[in-house]
């Protein structure tokens, strides 16, 4: 189990093949030797891959029949989306990029929440073969336990059916938004920073807004915007950011002792640019 996807066609960093793997039971304990304390490198992940620290060992399932459906946040519609293709277990982005036609899109609006009609549009776009309305009823469920514990994305792949045409989420991957995090106390206490950039969870326990990235040239900025800029400055004359950092406008001094120090701390970082905007933050 790792934060990423793409783990069945993932590799080992030891040379094992795949993060998913059918086998005997007999053959639990050689895997398990070979995937704990590994790591796992997919098309997700990053080229360093992320720790596999835990596994989940499941009873193989009789699947008959596998879909994708997903609810994610989409901006032109400003409101989830649903997202289904009668073709899952694989990767979505492969499949959008080959056969865009086979996947529907179904928005949602916010505020009457998802209806029956929208339900059985899924349904019909998954290519059920089972009972349609038991299935419309697992979309409407999944699209609550989107909305009530504050989900960015809800990926269900496979979305499957099993012999007796039973729907059944196989495997998923949820994100939350952390800004809920105050409300969803019983979902982020189970975060795992070992699966996280150690730069990234050192600025979040001094409330700095922080991405790493694998250039050499640190930046410490206060504004989105005027960091974005600078990052892009940079670019354009041919170098590379080792991060963004957004101060904010009301950072304090130990708060820019941290920047300074989780900058400092990255060993691919060669200079650093300051661009503070004294208008919105004192200097002193």
């Amino acid at each position: 189990q790792i934060l990423a996807g793409g783990r069945g066609l993932g590799s080992f960093t030891n040379g094992l093949k795949g993060g998913v793997h059918v086998i005997k039971t007999s053959q639990v304990a050689e895997y398990a030797g070979k995937m704990l304390g590994g790591r796992l490198v997919t098309k997700q992940s990053g080229p360093e891959g992320k720790p596999v620290d835990t596994l989940l060992i499941a009873k193989k399932m009789d699947l008959v029949n596998e879909m994708y459906f997903s609810i994610t946040l989409d901006r032109a519609s400003a409101g989830p989306l649903m997202v289904a293709c009668a073709e899952g277990g694989t990767s979505i982005e492969d499949l959008a990029a080959s056969n865009p036609e086979k996947i529907i899109k179904v928005p949602v609006d916010i505020l009457k929440g998802i209806t029956d009609a929208q339900a059985l549009e899924v349904v019909a776009g998954l290519g059920v073969k089972g009972d349609k309305d038991k299935a419309a009823d697992q979309i409407k469920a999944l699209y609550k336990l989107f909305t009530d514990l504050d989900c960015t994305m809800v990926e269900v792949n496979p979305l499957a059916e099993d012999a007796q045409g039973n729907l059944v989420a196989a495997d998923a991957k949820v994100g939350f938004d952390d800004n809920a995090a105050f409300r969803q106390p019983a979902i982020f206490s189970q975060r795992d920073t070992s699966q996280e950039d150690p730069r990234e969870v050192a600025a979040d326990k001094w409330d700095l807004n922080y991405v790493g990235l694998d250039g050499n040239i640190g930046c410490m900025v206060n504004g989105a915007g005027l960091a974005m800029a600078t990052m892009d400055i940079i670019a354009a004359y041919g170098a590379s950011p080792a991060n963004f950092l957004d101060v904010g406008g009301s950072a304090k001094k130990d708060q820019i002792t941290a920047a300074f120090k989780i900058i400092t701390a990255d060993e691919r970082v060669k200079a650093i640019m300051i661009n503070i905007f004294g208008g919105i933050m004192k200097c002193d």
